[in-house]
């Protein structure tokens, strides 16, 4: 079997590049290439050949994308290569890091800089990784449950919100018509860290010292009593304008990066002006891609630091960290600070490129979403946090919405599917609405048939697959 896998994967592959020339908008192209993905994500090719079909798929994908900048499923393709370099076996480090490089910083630029979709879904994808990463610290690697989470990206969010726009004017004599000029956001993002983190000891001082559901029970409250101050602070001293939020925030100018593109081609080669909306929405892409990586590569250091030794020795067994010499407060504040500054700095990113801040943008559902992030991908687990993250958004705003169009279309022009007349479908019957529904539901059939998560932690599936072999061996009894 193993010897026609790849061959026959290749001749996929060429069909599908064939096909993209010509017609790029024939979906059994698509159909070819995602079926090539779930061929290489068997792991049944020997290494060196399944590195180079990733860097053939990676490329025809983005070919695709650059014919028809529209195609979302060659787009989902293309992370769909980019999850499977991180998921297979035996490739080399290089290679994961070149391959995630080429998609996320060539291949989405070339169909972003016409589809802007495609940025505004990634900068989705970003801000929530980052949040699902901060959380991971505290639930995944210290065994805290926190269900206030949104808090600190609130914190981050406000920070820049008041200071980066007129708010801060109505209650600082002197202080800038305007706000701050929008390239001060760098220097914010590093103050809300800061104050982000700060408030995640303040609240950890008194909810640390509880465990189990009583932790979660306290951090719920403080979460939402961080929410109700936002919402209530525009009297005596407007300072947050209460529940109508704060607008407009400020951004970074992009005259710069808009006159490289315009320097490199980019107006020739897409046939279209590089305007404003288009240039901030690179400038977002990019912007949440570094802190990402940055964010990332935090973890990973910390992760295999004695700070993440300690974490996990407090989440396996709290009395026994203690016996051995653990300072349980300190170092469950470090946990709760570092996901806290995570958060905070996102939230800065997340006011200038929304510019707008509302206190309904943290309610106990963002918290929520965010613990089920970390519980889709993994706890514990960097890369699960971000596969998580990535998944529930491209499900919620990309799949979802994209079958209720499709079922939307198929009212419209009455097509017959089974003998059955679309035109007869229920207006009710719309997909997008009932995310919910259909993401609760992938969590209990998560829970049921991976516990462990879409990629668990090493020490999560030992322990997982110890626990099924015990009871294999206890039913054969």
């Amino acid at each position: 079997m193993n010897q026609f896998i790849f061959p026959f994967t290749l001749a996929f592959t060429a069909l599908s590049i064939l096909g993209a020339f010509l017609a790029p908008q024939n979906g059994l192209t698509n159909l070819a290439l995602l079926v090539s993905v779930g061929l290489v994500s068997l792991g049944k090719l020997p290494t060196a050949w399944r590195s180079g079909l990733l860097a053939v798929l990676a490329l025809a994908l983005t070919i695709l994308l650059r014919l028809n900048p529209n195609d979302k499923l060659a787009f989902y393709g293309l992370l769909g290569v980019l999850v499977a370099a991180f998921l297979l076996p035996n490739l080399s480090k290089l290679i994961r890091i070149a391959l995630a490089l080429a998609i996320l910083f060539i291949a989405v630029p070339i169909a972003g800089l016409t589809n802007s979709f495609l940025f505004e879904l990634g900068i989705q994808i970003g801000i929530f990784a980052a949040l699902a990463l901060g959380l991971n610290v505290v639930v995944g690697q210290a065994g805290l449950l926190d269900l206030g989470f949104a808090a600190f990206f609130a914190i981050g969010a406000y920070t820049w919100g008041i200071f980066g726009s007129p708010q801060a004017a109505q209650f600082i004599p002197g202080y800038p018509a305007e706000g701050l000029p929008g390239n001060y956001l760098y220097l914010f993002m590093a103050l809300a860290v800061i104050t982000a983190a700060i408030t995640g000891v303040l609240i950890g001082l008194p909810a640390l010292r509880l465990r189990g559901d009583y932790l979660a029970i306290v951090t719920l409250g403080l979460g939402e009593v961080v929410r109700v101050f936002a919402n209530n602070l525009d009297k005596p001293l407007n300072i947050t304008n209460g529940p109508q939020g704060i607008t407009p925030v400020n951004r970074p100018d992009v005259g710069p990066l808009a006159e490289f593109l315009r320097a490199i081609g980019a107006e020739r080669l897409y046939g279209r002006p590089i305007d404003e909306p288009i240039a901030y929405s690179f400038f977002f892409y990019l912007l949440v891609l570094v802190v990402i990586g940055i964010v990332v590569l935090v973890n990973i250091r910390l992760a295999n630091s004695r700070f993440g030794r300690a974490w996990v020795a407090i989440r396996e067994d709290e009395i026994a960290a203690k016996a051995m010499g653990i300072p349980l407060l300190p170092t469950k504040l470090l946990a709760f600070a570092t996901g806290a500054a995570f958060s905070g700095a996102m939230g800065a990113v997340f006011a200038a490129k929304q510019t707008f801040v509302s206190p309904e943008s943290f309610t106990l559902q963002a918290s929520i979403n965010i613990l089920a992030f970390v519980i889709l991908g993994g706890m514990g687990s960097i890369g699960g946090a971000v596969v998580g993250a990535a998944a529930v958004t491209v499900l919620n705003i990309g799949i979802l919405k994209d079958f209720s169009d499709l079922l939307n279309t198929w009212r419209q022009t009455g097509v017959t599917i089974l003998g059955y007349n679309m035109a007869n479908l229920p207006p009710q019957l719309n997909p997008a609405k009932y995310e919910r529904l259909v993401f609760g539901l992938i969590l209990i059939l998560m829970m049921i048939f991976r516990p462990e998560g879409l990629i668990p932690e090493q020490r999560h599936r030992a322990e997982l697959q110890e626990a099924r072999q015990e009871a294999k061996e206890g039913g054969g009894k």
